[in-house]
């Protein structure tokens, strides 16, 4: 089992899915909140969804956090570094849970991801993929500075996406 960082924000816990986390997660996979991820999922599908995010953390040390605020341990999201082994770059994913959006929580965590990612995992690069209909995932990512870069390979050609690009917090304080 991977030792995941515990990464704190000023409101929020970011930290290693879990299996209490397993309940939450699988009802949004199958919900049509999943749509912009490839769901709605069936049951055995969203379960491998989850066991995939708590996966990656073992095969590749690093991964999406499970999202908590700092007065209560329920996961509200999952935000972070995704990097399946078909992706043809480092992404940086987020989805929310129910009744979390509009708090900027999505905002704080996904600053916190990205900073560790470039400071803490030495990434040259990150981009997020997006699908063309999710406006609340395009306002983020804008919201983070990325832009969009039509040059950028996609992770599903056959299903293309919006591949915007972040800009590393470092860089941009220059």
């Amino acid at each position: 089992m991977t030792d995941a960082p515990i990464i704190t924000t000023d409101r929020l816990i970011l930290r290693m899915p879990a299996a209490r986390d397993l309940e939450a997660v699988v009802a949004f996979f199958q919900s049509e909140r999943a749509e912009y991820i490839g769901g709605p999922y069936s049951l055995g599908q969203a379960w491998r969804q989850f066991a995939a995010e708590v996966g990656h953390w073992d095969l590749l040390g690093y991964g999406m956090w499970a999202v908590t605020t700092k007065d209560n341990d329920s996961i509200i999201g999952l935000i972070g570094p995704w990097t399946p082994a078909d992706w043809p770059e480092t992404e940086i994913g987020w989805f929310m849970l129910g009744g979390h959006e509009g708090k900027g929580y999505a905002f704080e965590a996904a600053q916190a991801a990205l900073r560790h990612a470039f400071e803490v995992l030495d990434w040259d690069t990150a981009v997020s993929y997006i699908d063309h209909g999710n406006a609340r995932s395009i306002a983020l990512a804008e919201r983070l500075g990325a832009v969009v870069d039509p040059n950028a390979a996609q992770p599903k050609p056959d299903a293309p996406c919006l591949v915007y690009r972040h800009t590393n917090p470092a860089e941009a304080t220059l």
